[in-house]
């Protein structure tokens, strides 16, 4: 075998064997939500070890609507969706569930840079599946993983009686924030206004798993902190490095 063909099969082998371990720690996530590993692979290389929290966005003057989304100002929302690709609907609840956490734990130190990064890696923003998010942040078709039923997942029973996610059997993550049924029935709120909590909805799933984040660690303001709440979220590494990478990216974004 020639020196040139010997090199080809090397990085050949070695490719595979890099696909196979991003492969391995997506078949393994425990929430069961929507990762590509097309998408995470490049970022894993050469991943932050941690995205520090986006400075705090400027409060709209008088709301623009009704919940979180409402709280932010307009411009800089349509002016950071530009630059990020976020859609600007998305972009409201992330920035506005930052600032609402804020308001009640400035120490938490939560950028929504953070819950922007979650969002791209569980379900790209809303639009996995060809789903999308409506004005009043209901994402459709709704957004649900596959069965948590020990195969090639944690095994987690149903504990809901298949009332959010379809399954009486098995629980499965659901909504744009991949919540399942039992941490949803923890964080619950309704952060749209509509007096409906909603893990379908882009609004209360985002201010729910800033709730979630919150209180897992007392600040997501250093490294070990920061990636201490993103693991409590889900502890694979691939993940880890995903919501790093999203997260530091969108914070660039903003400046």
């Amino acid at each position: 075998m020639s020196s040139a063909a010997i090199t080809r099969l090397i990085v050949g082998l070695s490719l595979g064997l890099v696909i196979l371990i991003v492969l391995i720690a997506v078949v393994l996530r425990p929430t069961g939500g929507p990762i590509r590993d097309a998408d995470l692979a490049p970022s894993a290389s050469a991943a932050p070890r941690w995205a520090e929290p986006a400075p705090l966005p400027p409060a709209a003057a008088t709301p623009t609507r009704a919940g979180v989304s409402g709280l932010v100002d307009a411009a800089w929302v349509a002016a950071v969706a530009a630059e990020s690709g976020i859609p600007e609907r998305v972009l409201a609840a992330y920035a506005g569930a930052a600032i609402a956490k804020h308001a009640e734990r400035p120490d938490c130190v939560l950028g929504w840079n953070t819950l922007a990064g979650i969002g791209w890696v569980e379900s790209r923003h809303g639009s996995h599946g060809g789903a999308s998010v409506a004005d009043d942040g209901t994402v459709s078709p709704a957004i649900i993983g596959v069965a948590l039923d020990g195969v090639s997942t944690a095994l987690i029973a149903d504990t809901d009686g298949g009332a959010i996610d379809g399954d009486a059997e098995f629980d499965r993550a659901v909504g744009p924030l991949q919540f399942i049924p039992g941490s949803w029935a923890n964080w619950y709120i309704d952060a749209s206004g509509d007096g409906v909590a909603d893990p379908h909805n882009i609004d209360d799933a985002a201010l729910a798993a800033a709730n979630y984040l919150c209180r897992a660690v007392p600040t997501l303001g250093d490294e070990a902190s920061w990636r201490a709440g993103i693991a409590s979220y889900n502890a694979e590494g691939v993940y880890l490095d995903a919501v790093a990478t999203a997260s530091a990216r969108y914070a660039a974004a903003a400046d």
